[in-house]
């Protein structure tokens, strides 16, 4: 069977007047640390409800507490997505 040939092209070099211009990304050092600060608040909320038999952190709230502290978490996990 006969061998094809090979084509070689020129690499592409976009013209002078359309160069790529640089992309400036914000900082985003905050969101790691408020990230797990969330967490953290989520799951001592849960943990503290827990452990004091529903009496604190509100105890107007009763099992509502934990929906408080998962509510925590999901921020956090909202916060997440601004992670780069």
């Amino acid at each position: 069977m006969p061998k094809s040939r090979i084509r070689k092209k020129a690499d592409y070099t976009p013209p002078a007047g359309k160069q790529a211009t640089n992309i400036k990304l914000t900082n985003r050092s905050w969101v790691a640390p408020v990230m797990l600060a969330l967490f953290l608040i989520g799951l001592v909320w849960i943990v503290l409800f827990y452990v004091t038999d529903g009496s604190l952190p509100i105890q107007d709230l009763g099992n509502g507490n934990i929906i408080v502290g998962f509510g925590f978490i999901a921020v956090g996990f909202a916060v997440s997505t601004q992670w780069k």
